[in-house]
């Protein structure tokens, strides 16, 4: 999907009032609207999120290839343990919230230095704004792709706004929605939870099935499901017309 790889999708991102700016660090390719370019602030964040979680893997090289869920460890870095409890609540491998919990972790960062910050992360955003925002969701070929958005209100924020794709971009997927996006108050949750409902779907036959696994999620505030032509919501989601 050459829109995906290149991020053509970024195009729709704008705000009246917030400055976009891209930090990319190895895989990490970060989107990030603020009050003021942060550039190289969340550049240095990025490292230091990413030193550690790079180094848990290099001594836990099943945290990086499961994909069922590993115990707690006490001694792990947060965004370790915050990708590890995601997994538990969720019935995933922690990897499934990795982009999630970074997105949130620079977020929350950024926070010091701007009163409003969203981080897009491949499809998966952290959200703490002070005015309403539309949020689009992306599903492929999909004929309702970007026709659609997550309408965010402040009060609502912090959040976690993650969407898992089984025929859109890199990540590994069991399933075949073209969309399936999850609001939670946790990122990492909503990461997680987005790839495990993405995987219930093996055709629009599925979309009640995976809204009704995502629902018994604890901490997932609402869920989008697109595939094909066909659409499901649940929860705590305001969807307008784009």
């Amino acid at each position: 999907m050459t829109e995906y790889r290149e991020r053509k999708y970024r195009q729709h991102i704008h705000h009246k009032r917030l400055v976009p700016f891209r930090v990319a660090v190895q895989e990490t390719d970060l989107m990030i609207l603020a009050e003021s370019d942060l550039s190289e602030l969340a550049e240095e964040i990025i490292y230091k999120v990413r030193g550690p979680l790079e180094g848990y893997i290099a001594s836990h090289p099943d945290f990086l290839s499961t994909f069922t869920p590993l115990p707690h460890d006490e001694l792990a870095p947060p965004v370790v343990k915050e990708m590890i409890v995601a997994a538990q609540i969720c019935g995933s491998g922690p990897m499934a919230a990795v982009a999630g919990a970074i997105a949130e972790q620079v977020g929350l960062a950024l926070l010091r230095e701007s009163g409003e910050v969203v981080v897009e992360n491949g499809g998966d955003c952290f959200v703490k704004v002070k005015s309403p925002v539309q949020i689009s969701i992306f599903a492929g070929r999909s004929k309702l792709s970007n026709s659609l958005a997550l309408k965010v209100y402040p009060d609502k924020t912090p959040l976690g706004v993650c969407t898992s794709s089984g025929t859109v971009g890199h990540s590994i997927s069991f399933g075949v929605a073209d969309a399936a996006t999850v609001i939670s108050g946790s990122a990492a949750l909503a990461d997680a939870a987005a790839t495990m409902t993405c995987n219930q779907i093996k055709s629009e036959a599925d979309i009640p099935k995976a809204i009704a696994f995502a629902k018994q999620i604890e901490g997932v505030l609402g869920v989008v499901v697109i595939v094909g032509e066909q659409i499901g919501a649940w929860g705590e989601v305001e969807l307008v017309p784009i």
